[in-house]
């Protein structure tokens, strides 16, 4: 039960857990006050595809870790409301867990409009706040209750240009979404484009409602000198994009973020157009193709053998990053034996070697996420499957 790195029920105490309190007997947890914790997710809606998988997760292991008697003797009672992808709902919902619910913290934040949209209140409430969006700006500059778990979107565009450096090409075309992960990541683009070597010489954009990107695709097509396309956004927009390109016989390399890091987008945008596609992604979405010895390999299997299990359906990384934040979190409520909002955020930033879906983790006062580069690898759709290329 007690395999390092494992938070599945077999192996709770592979992050900190002290092996006593998580085997209390369930009628001992039940006499503890409830631990209540939040999340706001896009389960419904244009982001559903992340939110979903997220919600799913969360109610799962929130039921394993009961069901193994709590965390310190207490129960977790988890508060999930659907934004639907809504940033003003999720802000109303971020009010309504503050005022009513009186959560401790939140595990959530599907999209990067919503977690920056509910960022103030739990801010202003000093309630930790672990979001699972990509964007950059969530954690950089830090605020002092924020964290989140996914890789940042600067931290893509670099392992895509280093990749498309490695292919010897350097001129690219971008073609982002509106949305607020797109439209950050085409500005952390551009950021970092000279500095990887890189000259982006063609800048289309569309929009969440878009259903025919082929006058965008054109022009990039109709470019002089574009060598690879990168597509910065999440959702439908980027299964548009690939079947377009694909429609219109575009043969440059095509490059996704890891905002379609799950099974869906292939199915949305087809095997075929997909053949080749290539993006920057958690090892989640290739597991066993990992080497014996990596330490998140494990890891990775169990939480794909229980969520596929209990759903019947792919895992994606974005269900992963709902349990990296809901572990990291159980994790640092047994360390500082308190749900006291300050003493939480003390030990969420203490976070060291976290072993975990999206990379090890391992956190800082001036670092909210903890995962480096080689969080990430890059992977290439062949086959209808995700192949790992690189680390």
């Amino acid at each position: 039960m007690l395999r390092r790195g494992a938070l599945t029920l077999g192996a709770l105490a592979a992050f900190g857990f002290a092996f006593s309190a998580l085997r209390a007997t369930p009628a001992l947890a039940q006499q503890g006050q409830p631990i209540r914790i939040g999340a706001v997710l896009s389960v419904t809606g244009p982001a559903s595809f992340l939110g979903d998988p997220e919600d799913k997760t969360l109610r799962l292991y929130v039921n394993r870790i009961n069901q193994a008697g709590g965390i310190n003797g207490r129960p977790i009672q988890l508060i999930v409301y659907d934004d639907g992808g809504d940033a003003n709902r999720a802000r109303t919902f971020a009010t309504r867990l503050v005022e009513d619910d009186r959560v401790v913290a939140m595990v959530g934040g599907t999209t990067t409009g919503t977690t920056m949209a509910m960022r103030p209140v739990f801010e202003d409430a000093r309630i930790p706040f672990i979001s699972l969006a990509g964007g950059i700006e969530i954690i950089d500059p830090v605020s002092p209750f924020t964290f989140k778990t996914p890789h940042t979107d600067r931290m893509a565009c670099e392992k895509i240009f280093a990749d498309i450096r490695a292919r010897g090409l350097s001129r690219v075309a971008l073609i982002s979404g509106t949305d607020g992960f797109g439209q950050s990541m085409r500005a952390q683009c551009q950021r970092v484009a000279q500095a990887a070597g890189i000259t982006i010489v063609a800048d289309e954009q569309y929009g969440p409602r878009d259903s025919d990107m082929t006058p965008q695709l054109t022009r990039i097509r109709n470019t002089q000198g574009v060598e690879a396309v990168v597509n910065p956004g999440f959702g439908q927009g980027p299964a548009i994009v690939t079947r377009g390109y694909a429609q219109l016989g575009i043969r440059l390399p095509l490059y996704q973020s890891h905002g379609v890091a799950s099974a869906q987008f292939i199915e949305l945008a087809t095997a075929a157009a997909a053949e080749g596609v290539r993006l920057p992604a958690a090892a989640l979405l290739v597991a066993e193709q990992l080497p014996q010895n990596d330490p998140q390999r494990q890891v990775l299997i169990d939480y794909k053998t229980a969520f596929e299990r209990e759903f019947n359906q792919p895992v994606s990384t974005f269900g992963g990053h709902a349990y990296d934040g809901l572990m990291i979190l159980a994790d640092a409520i047994r360390r500082a034996n308190s749900t006291d909002g300050t003493r939480l955020r003390d030990a969420i930033r203490a976070t060291r070697g976290f072993v975990g879906t999206g990379g090890v983790v391992n956190m800082s006062a001036t670092d909210h996420m903890g995962l480096d580069l080689s969080a990430f690898r890059m992977v290439e759709i062949r086959g209808g499957r995700f192949v790992l290329i690189g680390n």
